[in-house]
């Protein structure tokens, strides 16, 4: 009796470690159930093409004054010497059938029915045959045109007195082939390109407390060639005028 009780302990003891094995075994590899996670409600997004934000838009007047420059002027300038505007004057001559008109019938109805003045008859006349693809960006009645510009920390009678003074232009112009035919003291000053037939034509401009602009534009250039190496001559020059000056200061 003793001996069976002995040996039904010692089966016991054996059935033990093999539960224990087995429920390490199943917590090991047994996940615990999760409740799902409540899910954000959410409104169901409209079906359609999503609708992107347009083009910024201007009106034709702030185009005119920050992007219009026809013929080598700027819109603004064009007003104040004729009382419109680049993007008024296209309009006009739009409706009077400029576009089929050969460049002198443009300036002729400019001068006559405008009284627009001669010179600016014949801008306009440019600037509006560039607007309509008729004549290339540089290109005017007698030749194309190249354009530069500076403002300098110099009053506008130092600015000027840097081109009047043949010494003093040497300096920063060096043996340009240039000669002056007509100047207005401090305003404006043409010159001849002696080493052809082209022409330059120089304005001064006040730019408030110590500071001036010059423009210059060289005009009866042969072709577009011509233009950049004009270009990249007169912004060399004044750089070095703008240097001389500020220098001296």
């Amino acid at each position: 009796m003793a001996t069976a009780r002995k040996s039904a302990a010692k089966k016991a003891a054996k059935k033990v470690p093999a539960a224990r094995r087995k429920a390490v075994k199943v917590s090991a590899t047994t996940s615990v159930p999760r409740k799902p996670a409540k899910k954000a409600s959410r409104k169901a997004a409209p079906r359609g093409p999503v609708a992107k934000p347009g083009p910024v838009k201007r009106t034709a007047g702030r185009l005119s004054r920050e992007a219009m420059r026809l013929a080598g002027i700027g819109s603004d300038a064009v007003a104040r010497a004729t009382g419109k505007a680049w993007d008024q004057w296209l309009g006009i001559l739009d409706k009077a059938g400029a576009s089929a008109m050969p460049h002198k019938a443009i300036a002729k109805l400019l001068a006559e029915k405008y009284a627009v003045p001669p010179w600016w008859s014949q801008m306009i006349t440019v600037g509006y045959e560039q607007a309509r693809g008729m004549r290339e960006a540089y290109q005017k009645a007698d030749g194309y045109s190249a354009s530069a510009s500076r403002t300098m920390a110099a009053g506008i009678e130092r600015l000027y007195g840097a081109w009047a003074d043949p010494a003093l232009r040497s300096l920063w112009l060096g043996a340009a082939p240039v000669a002056v035919t007509r100047s207005k003291d401090g305003r404006s000053m043409n010159m001849a390109w002696k080493a052809g037939d082209s022409r330059v034509e120089v304005s001064f401009t006040p730019q408030g407390a110590g500071k001036s602009k010059v423009t210059v534009q060289h005009d009866r250039l042969a072709d577009r060639d011509a233009v950049a190496e004009k270009k990249g001559f007169w912004a060399g020059a004044l750089g070095r005028l703008k240097q001389l000056l500020e220098k001296a200061a």
